[in-house]
């Protein structure tokens, strides 16, 4: 019986962690290195599935997408979408908005938000309450959402604070993002909220 090659072995735990979700070089640098070396590979194998490989190696993550189904196309979906409710959709645009003011800004890319920011931020949007602490642990329920998501990274020792993860610009295009932006803040407008820009 012939004996799988070193890549070949690599290959299947490599296709397996990114089917369990995003890869990380953080997390395992040989592992990142594998996939840098097999991608090629990498690509060709989950295409089978429908799938293709997203590698971003300047901010250091991969995961695999659905393919776009063309018309015709039998192929059910392996990646299902899901359902986001008004407030975790809402926090996802104004975190890719951060991201969007931080290209913009200057040197540091980097954006850091404590909770107390993600409350504010949700706040203009959200209806007026009289019960504040309700509300604040309302958006930590939205928060926990976006952070299994894996858009939001907790910082070690900083208790309270977030990292907004650059993975967040592959689900909300630029393009989308203004429209995203326009339809929350005609929605804010309804409920007599004044949005700053």
């Amino acid at each position: 019986m012939k004996q799988p090659t070193a890549a070949g072995d690599a290959l299947s735990p490599l296709v397996i962690s990114l089917m369990k979700g995003v890869m990380w070089r953080e997390d395992n640098e040989r592992q990142w290195q594998q996939l840098l070396s097999l991608q090629a590979r990498v690509r060709d194998h989950v295409a089978v599935l429908g799938l293709r490989l997203e590698l971003d190696e300047a901010e250091g993550y991969a995961l695999l997408r659905q393919r776009p189904l063309e018309e015709g196309d039998e192929l059910p979906r392996l990646i299902p979408r899901r359902p986001l409710s008004y407030p975790v959709s809402l926090l996802l645009v104004l975190l890719r908005k951060k991201l969007a003011e931080a290209d913009g800004g200057g040197a540091d890319r980097r954006v850091v938000l404590r909770r107390e920011d993600l409350v504010e931020m949700l706040r203009h949007f959200l209806p007026d309450t009289t019960n504040q602490a309700r509300l604040v642990d309302q958006v930590g329920s939205h928060i926990n959402k976006v952070k299994e998501l894996g858009f939001l990274r907790p910082l070690r020792g900083r208790e309270d604070e977030y990292e907004v993860v650059r993975l967040l610009n592959t689900f909300v295009d630029a393009q989308k993002l203004e429209e995203l932006l326009a339809s929350y803040r005609a929605h804010a407008e309804t409920l007599g909220k004044e949005v700053p820009e």
